[in-house]
């Protein structure tokens, strides 16, 4: 096996990271969710939510580390698309950093509601349809930074990204156009969404989602195994120096 100079090195390390984020994002959003199942679809979540207090923290601890991944992904892809664009490059951390932001709101309205439902417990003949209301919000407040953070902003900073891979030619064309289909895909279903054409949590929802999930994981596995193109990377180089 040939050895790597520093610079390719560095390239390689880069691109692996980014795949691994990748992965932990993704698992971390799926189990994330499912420990969400107390509060988010028991229709007895003012108990069950008290009932499973470790299984939400829980939950609320794998949205961060969702979190992080995200921003990793930016931080690590930033320095390679901005060679290439600098101006979308930029428009993708931005992107990527809404998205993140409307996650976060997600964790911290599941988490008040949590707060409610122990004090729900704890409260002595409590008032039931003041604190059904509530959570009624909180739960909203969670549908909707769900359905404007990993659905819209999802589509808008991967459509971005998988743009300039196209066009660079960083990844294969036929991988960034799985990628773009993707982005438009995730997009448009956060659209119908928030029009109410079918649920969040539905059998259209997971088949639209399908095609930039299983674009995430061969992306990520690529660049774990075959990293950035490396023509392309000395190409961008000596175009730079």
């Amino acid at each position: 096996m040939k050895a790597l100079n520093p610079r390719e090195k560095v390239h390689k390390t880069s691109a692996t990271l980014t795949g691994v984020f990748f992965i932990i994002a993704a698992v971390a959003s799926i189990i994330g969710l499912k420990l969400y199942d107390p509060v988010l679809t028991s229709e007895d979540y003012l108990i069950m939510g008290a009932q499973k207090t470790n299984k939400i923290i829980s939950g609320a601890i794998f949205e961060l580390i969702l979190a992080c991944s995200a921003v990793g992904t930016g931080i690590m892809l930033y320095p390679h698309l901005k060679k290439h664009n600098e101006s979308l490059g930029l428009g993708y951390v931005c992107f990527r950093l809404l998205e993140v932001v409307f996650i976060l709101i997600g964790t911290v309205s599941v988490l008040a509601l949590l707060t409610l439902s122990n004090l729900y417990t704890k409260t002595s003949s409590p008032s039931v349809e003041y604190f059904k209301v509530t959570g009624t919000i909180l739960k909203g407040i969670h549908d909707w930074a769900f359905m404007l953070g990993p659905n819209f902003m999802l589509g808008v900073n991967t459509f971005i990204y998988s743009y300039i891979f196209y066009h660079s030619n960083l990844v294969p064309k036929k991988l960034s156009i799985l990628g773009i289909l993707g982005a438009i895909l995730i997009f448009f279903a956060a659209i119908l969404e928030m029009f109410g054409v079918f649920p969040q949590i539905s059998t259209a929802g997971v088949l639209i989602a399908l095609p930039i999930f299983a674009y995430e994981m061969t992306l990520a596995i690529w660049l774990i195994i075959k990293g950035f193109n490396h023509n392309t990377l000395i190409n961008t180089a000596t175009s730079n120096y």
